[in-house]
């Protein structure tokens, strides 16, 4: 397309070519015609020139006009040109005035790169964990039997609230090593650390649920060593509640042991199977009560995504070898730490078998089934007046959990436990059979908060459940709760 103003400089020089171009063809026009012998030049010529000039004021006219209207076209187009510019400078976010962005100011530094990546490795993650909680019988004081974490009715209860800091290792990244340490609050914590009946100084220990360094061997796939205090995995169920698909804890969580102090080791043996052993102070001690050292010999079967068998033997031994005391000489020493010995220290050992197996039948269907059994003796030599016989728990857990929809599941927990010498209960004169079943709507609100309401049922061979009446027992017990748990944290998967 040509531009107007390269339109009006064409006129302008074509001009006296297109009068030139005129003025030939009216000559031409205007020679004499051979047949008319009338004809005289002088008549010619001044007929010629008249016509030209008629021409050559016509051209002129024409070519004014359209000077004219090119003008015009002009003067229109440098106005929307000019209000264009003007809209752009109204509207513009940019300030012609504002100095250029240095791209310098934007490079990262050393240091810079190093608070990065560090802050990349590192998670922190938080939990809140509520409850209300009504308990049918009424009981004195308000407290729920053989609860591990919702201990309270009739009351607004803190259950946790936990605080948990984590470098983990990464190897393909170049660090094999890395630590952990879990800060726990709440009622909660009084369940599952620090008995004074198993531990000689608890109040040390009690808010540090976990804590321990890792490091991982470069043998073979990886051997991972943990030293330090870290949460059993003996039985199914967990600490996190967010993780748990009941709100309320199994007779089995309550009983097997909560935590360990000392080493263990995960080896990877192909994908499908993996081998774990510990070596502990004890169960339930962060400080032991005797010389012995635990161990637990593991191993975890996964043969496909969707299926895991997990088969654990425990062996400990969990009589304390000597008796704190207020004083033990004139060197100080720490509190807690005076002791007179138990002479003949009573050597029976703890025997644990713990097997469950998870299998997520379908997308929305998941099914769990756990089963236990210890025996314990107060002494392992037969000399006369040493002998015992054994104290037994058996018995075992089923769970079931159905997706409604993304946010909303319904799930269902049935257990039995056997106590024969009192290990759970403390009652030596019978044998306690203990059932509950326990019935869980769970909605999540968002992510990170999610609402649970349960019911669950708890009876007995015997009356040992309390009620309004003081001395007064029950050989069940009713419940509803509404539990509400927050967690945020760049952890993935369960803590």
């Amino acid at each position: 397309m040509i531009s107007i103003a390269r339109c009006g400089s064409w006129l302008g020089k074509a001009l006296p070519l297109l009068l030139a171009l005129a003025f030939a063809g009216q000559m031409r026009a205007q020679q004499p015609n051979a047949g008319n012998a009338f004809a005289t030049p002088q008549s010619q010529a001044g007929e010629t020139t008249q016509k030209l000039q008629q021409h050559v004021e016509q051209l002129e006219s024409e070519v004014e006009e359209l000077r004219e209207q090119v003008n015009q076209m002009k003067a229109a187009m440098a106005a929307k040109s000019a209000a264009a510019s003007g809209d752009l400078a109204e509207h513009s976010t940019v300030d012609a005035q504002a100095p250029a962005i240095d791209p310098a100011a934007f490079t990262l530094t050393a240091e810079d790169r190093s608070v990065l990546d560090f802050l990349k490795g590192t998670t922190i993650n938080a939990m809140v964990d509520g409850y209300y909680e009504y308990n049918f019988n009424d009981p004195v004081g308000r407290v729920n039997l053989l609860r591990a974490y919702d201990v309270l009715s009739n009351a607004f209860s803190l259950s946790q609230a936990d605080l948990i800091l984590e470098r983990a290792p990464d190897v393909a990244g170049g660090r094999r090593y890395g630590a952990r340490i879990d800060l726990q609050f709440g009622q909660a914590t009084a369940t599952s650390q620090g008995n004074p009946l198993n531990e000689p100084r608890p109040d040390i220990y009690r808010n540090i649920f976990q804590a321990y360094g890792t490091y991982v061997v470069p043998v073979g796939n990886g051997l991972t060593v943990d030293f330090g205090k870290w949460a059993s995995s003996l039985g199914i169920e967990g600490t996190y509640t967010q993780y748990q698909i009941n709100y309320s804890r199994s007779y089995w969580f309550n009983f097997l042991p909560f935590y360990h102090m000392g080493a263990r080791l995960n080896y990877p043996v192909n994908k499908k199977l993996a081998l774990n052993y510990w070596v502990v102070n004890g169960t339930n001690q962060t400080e032991p009560t005797n010389g012995f050292k635990d161990e637990l010999f593991g191993v975890v079967f996964t043969p496909n995504k969707n299926v895991s068998w997990t088969v654990n033997y425990y062996l400990g031994q969990e009589h304390p070898d000597a008796i704190a005391v207020s004083t033990c000489g004139p060197v100080p020493v720490q509190p807690g730490l005076c002791f007179q010995q138990i002479s003949p220290a009573p050597d029976g050992k703890t025997n644990i078998f713990d097997s469950y197996v998870t299998w997520q039948t379908t997308p929305k269907l998941y099914l769990a089934l756990e089963g236990d059994y210890e025996i314990e003796r107060l002494w392992a030599s037969t000399a006369p007046g040493q002998s015992s016989a054994p104290s037994d728990v058996w018995g075992g857990a089923a769970y079931a959990r159905y997706q409604l929809t993304p946010r909303t599941y319904v799930a269902g927990r049935t257990e039995y436990l056997n106590d024969h010498g009192g290990l759970f209960t403390g009652i030596t004169s019978y044998i306690e059979a203990l059932k509950e079943v326990t019935a869980t709507y769970d909605f999540t609100l968002a992510n990170g908060f999610d609402m649970r309401w349960e019911y669950r049922r708890d009876w007995s061979n015997r009356p040992i459940f309390l009620t309004s009446s003081q001395g007064v027992y029950s050989t069940d017990q009713n419940t509803v709760a509404m539990g509400m748990i927050w967690w945020f944290g760049r952890k993935p998967g369960p803590w």
